[in-house]
């Protein structure tokens, strides 16, 4: 069981672009473990942080690293973590607004995020010990993900690192396993805040996006896992200076991780995802390799 530790909490906390695939964002790990984890992001297509922005036809290519943080938490005998994270990035590359194109190359801090989940079904907090007779059967649980305005923002520009809103993402985790296969189903409703500033001085406002997520875990022998996740998401009807835009999200995206432990306190983790059916942006490849560290929690 010691073997699992290391990798049980892989980047909940990493931004980024777009709607992302999240396997094992509810899973039992000892209570008062802390995580450190770093990772570099590579997207490329019609890339957005933003998915307000009226751009068509994106040719964006995103790239940087992304550090974050994470500790495992005893909330009144259920199991929990809290976690954050933000990113340092650069945009390059073109889009259409109106027929006209414009050119963009720009670095600088994503916006970070904070998060919190709690277990309140199928699994308990425990303390190292305990935890290695452990065995999950079904679990549900619940996080609010909160961003907070505070990437690069420019105004006379429409594509920005930082999105000038706040967003608030609950979400409901439910998982099932099957042996070494785990099959984990999510869903989520994401709001926002009014965008007061939203290029040339425009009021902007977003209906909220919810998203639905099913992941297949398969965790091997050596302790090697991997999954394969879709997502699909919709919604998010834009309004700006009081006039309603004609349409709305509705994507889909898939996507594969592999992680690895690198002994006791070390995973190296690797990604990739795609989007499969795209009605308004999203429609880019996103990769990207990540390690984790992680300390405490006993022995």
């Amino acid at each position: 069981m010691r073997r699992l530790l290391p990798f049980l909490l892989l980047f909940a906390a990493a931004p980024l672009p777009g709607q992302s695939l999240d396997p094992r964002s509810y899973v039992n790990t000892p209570v008062g473990m802390n995580f450190i984890v770093g990772a570099y992001a590579y997207s490329h297509g019609s890339v957005l942080f933003d998915p307000s922005v009226p751009i068509t036809n994106g040719d964006l290519t995103v790239t940087g690293p992304i550090l974050g943080a994470a500790r495992s938490l005893d909330f009144w005998g259920l199991s929990g973590k809290a976690d954050l994270g933000a990113g340092f990035v650069c945009v390059d590359g073109q889009g259409e607004l109106n027929g006209v194109v414009n050119t963009r190359n720009v670095c600088g801090l994503s916006d970070p995020a904070v998060h919190a989940s709690v277990n309140f079904i199928g699994a308990p907090a425990l303390r190292l010990p305990a935890f290695a007779r452990y065995r999950q059967d079904v679990l549900v649980g619940a996080s609010l993900k909160v961003t907070m305005p505070l990437g690069q923002y420019d105004d006379s520009k429409l594509v920005n690192i930082g999105t000038n809103r706040w967003s608030f993402k609950p979400e409901l985790g439910v998982s099932k396993a099957l042996g070494r296969l785990t099959v984990e189903l999510l869903a989520s409703a994401t709001f926002y805040t009014t965008n007061s500033d939203f290029f040339g001085g425009q009021v902007q406002q977003q209906a909220p996006l919810f998203s639905g997520q099913l992941n297949g875990v398969y965790t091997m022998r050596s302790g090697i896992w991997a999954a394969l996740g879709w997502t699909l998401y919709g919604g998010g009807r834009l309004t700006t200076d009081g006039v309603e835009a004609t349409q709305r999200q509705q994507n889909s995206r898939l996507g594969l991780t592999l992680v690895f432990p690198v002994g006791a306190h070390n995973s190296l983790k690797a990604y990739a995802s795609t989007g499969v059916s795209t009605r308004t942006g999203s429609d880019f490849d996103a990769f990207g390799v990540g390690w984790q560290y992680r300390w405490g929690g006993g022995p």
